[in-house]
């Protein structure tokens, strides 16, 4: 089993995610648009009990409530830098994602070793292209 850490941008929260991830989900939702700053959020997803935050700081939550299904995401952040630390989601209970960027070394996350899903590409931004290896859903591959 392999281990991977990462963590915030000043250092004040650390996580170690123990063994594979479930998958990774690229959401093209307008809310991670505007979460991310960016076309998408990447997020690496694993099982609550494989996810260990250590630090000088405890993580920050916000619940957001969709306005698409009315469950909530609780997102996690660093108090002290404001680094996306990901979420747990009302629709999945028992997962947590990681954002694919707050890794350490994020080479390892590779659509020719994980299922990959793009989700959401209803309203992806047309200058995000898509990667002929992932998997596309217009909304989700969850309902």
């Amino acid at each position: 089993m392999t281990d991977h850490g990462g963590g915030c941008v000043c250092g004040a929260i650390r996580f170690t995610a123990a063994g594979e991830p479930l998958r990774v989900t690229i959401c093209h939702c307008a809310w991670c648009q505007r979460r991310t700053g960016t076309a998408f959020g990447t997020e690496v997803v694993y099982n609550e009990d494989q996810v260990a935050m250590t630090g000088r700081e405890k993580a920050s939550r916000y619940r957001h409530v969709s306005d698409l299904s009315g469950r909530w995401l609780d997102i996690a952040f660093c108090p002290r830098c404001g680094t996306n630390l990901g979420f747990t989601l009302e629709a999945a209970p028992g997962l947590r994602t990681l954002p694919a960027g707050a890794f350490d070394d994020p080479r390892w996350i590779d659509p020719q070793r994980y299922t990959f899903r793009h989700v959401f590409v209803r309203s992806r931004r047309e200058w995000s292209d898509l990667s002929p290896l992932v998997e596309t859903y217009e909304e989700h591959f969850r309902k």
